[in-house]
């Protein structure tokens, strides 16, 4: 199975996950987005998936930090994948691509039924 899981690694909610997965002896890729950026097709096609609710993360400091103006850009979908590619401490984490679909944000008791 490919998995790959997209965050940034020192987020506990991704240490929790990369630490369930490794319990679980699954291998997965790891993308970082500090290092490795935020691609917008790719959040295009989560956003689609998932919905925009999912994907964005407007509890967290960055959101917060956005002016009124910043955060209204978040209601089209162009306008959010901007927000997110330029920051993308506000995607939610983390995402899993997997052969089945997507995950969105860490859960034990989905991820075993999702993934195993």
């Amino acid at each position: 199975m490919s998995i790959t899981v997209y965050g940034i690694p020192n987020c506990d909610t991704v240490k929790k996950a990369r630490k369930w997965l490794d319990a679980q002896g699954m291998d997965y890729a790891f993308h970082d987005y500090k290092k490795q950026g935020a691609d917008a097709v790719q959040l295009e096609s989560w956003i689609g998936s998932a919905g925009l609710d999912a994907v964005l993360n407007k509890r967290g400091t960055t959101w917060r930090k956005l002016s009124e103006a910043e955060q209204a850009q978040a209601e089209s979908m162009a306008g959010a994948v901007a927000l997110l590619v330029a920051n993308p401490s506000m995607i939610k984490r983390p995402v899993v691509e997997h052969p089945g679909g997507l995950l969105v944000g860490f859960n034990a008791d989905e991820w075993a039924q999702v993934l195993a």
